[in-house]
């Protein structure tokens, strides 16, 4: 393997560009976590980036194999390289560049009864993909980020994830009108999560098909989108609580849709 030891390589700039997502094709995975999970996922890779140190790691040693045997190049790097290379604030033992996964329509909606979170103007990748791991966690079909939303393939959304952006079908997409009309085609009540005024949560009907519109942080939905809704519904909350987390909404929705949909299938032998 090559050794990196310049910031001024041009492979670090190359990474710099990743963690901007200047191409939109292109995925940084920092940490052996996510590049295990990006494998298993059948990511295609394109290049890594390991620590002197790291090598002689089984469970690093394990990840470089499986990324060479895929035809990617791997280089080992010296400490300041990877402290340019890795976006987080302790730099990882190991990164690297994979392409992003395909925007599938069809797995997006798929199954009889799909489940859809489009998060609406969430603007904190964290919070993002918080909600890709609790969509994913909670049986949803698939997640869109819509509007002014944060990119769902970031590197701080995909660390929020835990993997879960990498697996999930996932879109992005600027066109909020677009997004409600697709999901009508696909026969998907539109149900907007609402802080007030909504149908109680426990109450609402949501196991058959459903897009749930999930607002973002501080303003929350668009009048527009709440207006636009076949339904709303509101989480009950105590006073003075008035609103809660875009996430921490998301999963409440989310798994009171699993609960709704695994007691109507009933029990399996």
């Amino acid at each position: 393997m090559r050794r990196i030891s310049s910031r001024q390589n041009a492979l670090v700039a190359h990474y710099r560009a990743a963690a901007r997502r200047d191409d939109a094709g292109l995925l940084l995975l920092d940490g052996p976590h996510l590049i295990a999970d990006a494998l298993a996922a059948g990511l295609t890779f394109r290049q890594a980036l390991v620590t002197t140190e790291a090598l002689g790691r089984a469970g690093i040693r394990t990840l470089i194999d499986r990324i060479q045997e895929d035809g990617a190049d791997v280089a080992v790097a010296t400490a300041p390289v990877m402290a340019a290379v890795s976006p987080v604030r302790s730099s990882s033992l190991i990164v690297a560049l994979a392409d992003q996964p395909a925007q599938q329509t069809e797995r997006l909606y798929a199954g009889p009864a799909p489940l859809v979170v489009v998060a609406c103007d969430v603007q904190d990748p964290g919070n993002v993909g918080a909600i890709a791991r609790v969509a994913e966690a909670g049986g949803a079909s698939g997640l869109v980020a819509a509007g002014a939303c944060a990119d769902p393939f970031g590197w701080k959304a995909l660390r929020g994830s835990m993997g879960s952006a990498l697996r999930l079908p996932i879109q992005a997409r600027d066109d909020l009108a677009a997004v409600l009309a697709e999901a009508r085609a696909r026969r998907c009540r539109i149900v907007a999560a609402t802080p007030r005024g909504g149908r109680r949560l426990f109450d609402a009907d949501l196991a058959g098909p459903t897009a749930l519109l999930v607002g973002g942080e501080g303003a929350g939905l668009a009048e527009w989108l709440v207006q636009a809704a076949d339904e709303r519904i509101t989480i009950p909350m105590q006073a003075p609580v008035e609103s809660l987390n875009a996430a921490v909404t998301a999963a409440l929705v989310v798994y009171e849709a699993y609960r709704q949909r695994t007691r109507a299938a009933g029990p399996t032998s």
